[in-house]
């Protein structure tokens, strides 16, 4: 399918006839083009992409409109001057270009007589509009959040950044979907060999179908069984134009609202759109709510095993016989009553998911609530574990990634196991063991735990945005 097409309308037409056998959604409509009606002409188009051919104002109806009063030779001189001066009509030479232009969505125009197809720029497939991120939710800035067409996402980019700087490149992707996936970057600010490997990786995508940035992302990360991610989502324009701008890149699929951005570090995980917005001392409270909350989340249930079996002398006496007094009735391991709630918990997040509307919340809140206070009824679980793995899942819900989030959420049953052999040995050896899990992980070259290792890449710059943010003026 990579040879060129034909003068003959009629073999043409053959080829794609055959391309497009039962593909009733693809539309062919043959007309007469010229003055005398001479030439004949045939438009391929998906059913519900193109605008009416007859409406003047659209690009479609302009050009068929100028074409009925011509010659053949002024036909075909008219394409190839492009004397409409159309910048949305394009020329293609090959059946796989011309083919290409149906798939996603324009008007193919074939006409006897003349070698090429013209593609004719429509309105595209339906497409859910621009609209509210609901998963990252800001109290200052903008609401606009990104949508599922990609040239609306990237031009959401460029009418926040109004430079000939601003690059936007296109591949695609997928044998059978042929997905279109952009990536945006500052060309003086990004970094070369990050923007040379996430090119070649791209490049060297190998698959059938392409339908969200999660393929791309698991496909291309360099550790795939790491449960940190190593690329930053988000769904809000204003947070990746300020990635761009920090000399990363945005990387977009078509008929996705969620963008990668790349390279991410640790701490990026901890940031959010409207940190740049509120004064520094605020954010800076809020930041370190963010790493405490990511510590609880992951050891909170594992310190309360070790109290309970090895060290609960390190308790006051009052808590200790408050502790003892509720567990006196509990006929399992303080173990699996940790477990027993951290399951209740994990299945009504994934119920609150799941359950479509406002009721997805209320079952979070209600459910939890009331399954709690029947276990402690029961005499099923202490009052005490509810209050803990309530509080850790409170804790994760702080952390404003929710891949970043999901990595704690796994990781705290390794500590919670640790604990149960170990104690509080067991939680710092654990500890020690993420950490040095988080220092061999690398994002496109750069070390995750940048700039608490290697710091001097950015010339130390990054610690004045880390844990504290200092003042805008001196960042």
């Amino acid at each position: 399918m990579n040879n060129s097409l034909s003068t003959s309308l009629t073999e043409n037409m053959q080829v794609f006839d055959s391309l497009f056998t039962d593909c009733n959604d693809i539309m062919k409509r043959t007309m007469k083009l010229g003055g005398n009606a001479e030439v004949d002409a045939c438009i391929y188009y998906v059913e519900v992409t193109v605008n009416n051919l007859t409406v003047e104002e659209s690009v479609i109806g302009k050009l068929i409109s100028r074409l009925m009063s011509k010659t053949p030779k002024e036909i075909y001189k008219y394409l190839d001057t492009n004397a409409l001066g159309i910048t949305d009509v394009k020329l293609l030479p090959t059946y796989e270009e011309a083919v290409m232009g149906v798939m996603v969505g324009d008007g193919v125009l074939l006409i006897d007589g003349y070698d090429k197809a013209v593609k004719i720029k429509s309105k595209g497939y339906p497409m859910m509009g621009v609209s509210s991120s609901e998963r990252e939710q800001v109290m200052r800035g903008s609401r606009e959040g990104f949508a599922d067409a990609l040239k609306c996402n990237t031009s959401l980019m460029r009418k926040r950044m109004r430079t000939q700087n601003l690059k936007v490149k296109e591949f695609i992707i997928g044998k059978e979907s042929n997905t279109t996936v952009a990536i945006v970057y500052m060309e003086e600010l990004v970094r070369k060999k990050v923007l040379k490997e996430i090119t070649r990786r791209i490049e060297g995508l190998d698959i059938a179908n392409l339908t969200d940035t999660g393929i791309i992302e698991q496909l291309t990360e360099e550790n795939s069984n790491s449960p940190f991610p190593q690329y930053q989502t988000t769904e809000r324009p204003d947070t990746a134009i300020q990635a761009v701008m920090n000399g990363r890149i945005t990387l977009f699929v078509d008929n996705t609202p969620v963008a990668l951005l790349l390279p991410t570090n640790f701490n990026d995980f901890f940031k959010t759109p409207d940190d740049y917005y509120e004064r520094y001392a605020i954010v800076t409270l809020a930041r370190i709510i963010r790493y405490l909350a990511a510590f609880f989340s992951l050891c909170l249930p594992a310190v309360y095993l070790a109290v309970m079996n090895y060290h609960p002398d390190i308790l006051p006496a009052n808590m200790l016989f408050a502790f003892a007094a509720g567990r006196a009735s509990v006929p399992f391991p303080s173990v699996i009553e940790v477990l027993i709630m951290e399951l209740a918990f994990e299945l009504l997040r994934e119920a609150g998911i799941r359950i479509p509307g406002p009721m997805g919340s209320t079952i979070g809140i209600v459910g939890g609530l009331i399954i709690g206070q029947a276990a402690v009824s029961a005499g099923i679980v202490s009052p005490v574990i509810v209050v803990v793995v309530a509080f850790t899942a409170l804790s994760s819900f702080a952390i404003p990634n929710d891949e970043f989030s999901s990595a704690f959420r796994i990781l705290k049953y390794f500590l919670i196991a640790l604990s149960y052999l170990l104690g509080f040995f067991g939680i710092v050896l654990g500890l020690m063991l993420i950490g040095i899990h988080l220092a061999s992980l690398k994002s496109f070259g750069l070390p995750f735990l940048m700039p608490i290792a290697a710091g001097d890449i950015n010339r130390q710059k990054n610690y004045k945005d880390m844990l504290l943010r200092f003042p805008l003026k001196k960042l």
